[in-house]
């Protein structure tokens, strides 16, 4: 284990857990010494990575849970007791411009992407402030920060998320909470690739590719350059950093723009 970017002892939330950026922080959460409580709607995918964990003589607990459900996590957090570290990353996605955005897919995006993170804040930061503060992070992204085709209700609840990344970090600065965001751009994740399988059939490798270069960079991220700028917001070498919002995103935002 690094000395540096340690976690030993912390406890540690992850939403979302279960696959993609979510499995890739709590993966190396754990690796550095936290005790890590994936939460995720798949139970079974929570806890295949938990076996991961476990496997590698490391510290993790699967929780098969609804972040939309207010009266569960907030039970769930309470019999984890401590938490540390939170970091909401459970989010779904969605394409469609306003006029292709069904109400019922509007309240579906909302619901699990702003509510579930706003569920998971309610019920952590009342723990946190009796534990004498903690780290918290927030999964947002680049159409928080810049308009991109066909994604109103994604870029609704990411902006969301940003706005209330600074307002927690605002009003419990004093509590010794900190709370910071991450924006990434296209991240290369099980998720990527059945979307590309499930709609361009046949010709996946040219639409990966196109998909790609929308970033300046020309590749894809990849989920644990996103779990590692976690780790470092969540490491006490971060202490004098809350209130901000890291893009990272191979040039997406600065160099397209």
């Amino acid at each position: 284990m690094s000395k540096m970017l340690s976690l030993k002892n912390k406890t540690a939330i992850v939403t979302g857990g279960g696959s993609g950026i979510g499995k890739a922080i709590a993966l190396l959460f754990a690796k550095q010494g936290a005790i890590v409580h994936i939460l995720d709607l798949d139970a079974n995918a929570a806890t295949q990575v938990v076996t991961e964990i476990t496997d590698e003589g490391f510290s993790a607990f699967a929780h098969g849970a609804d972040v939309t459900d207010q009266q569960q996590i907030v039970l769930l957090f309470q019999t984890i007791k401590t938490p540390h570290i939170l970091v909401n990353n459970a989010g779904i996605a969605h394409i469609g411009n306003v006029e292709h955005t069904s109400e019922t897919d509007f309240d579906k995006v909302f619901k699990v992407n702003v509510k579930g993170v706003y569920n998971c804040l309610f019920a952590a930061v009342p723990l946190m402030k009796a534990n004498g503060g903690g780290v918290i992070v927030n999964m947002a992204s680049v159409a928080a920060h810049v308009g991109i085709d066909a994604r109103f209700a994604y870029s609704m609840s990411k902006g969301a998320i940003y706005s209330m990344t600074m307002s927690v970090a605002k009003d419990y600065v004093k509590d010794n909470i900190r709370c910071n965001s991450i924006s990434p751009a296209r991240v290369h994740t099980p998720f990527v690739d059945g979307f590309i399988n499930k709609n361009y059939p046949g010709n996946e490798a040219e639409i990966f590719e196109k998909l790609s270069q929308t970033q300046p960079i020309g590749r894809m991220g990849e989920p644990v350059e996103i779990a590692t700028l976690a780790l470092y917001l969540c490491s006490d070498e971060a202490g004098f950093i809350t209130g901000c919002d890291y893009p990272i995103d191979g040039g997406f935002i600065k160099l397209n723009n």
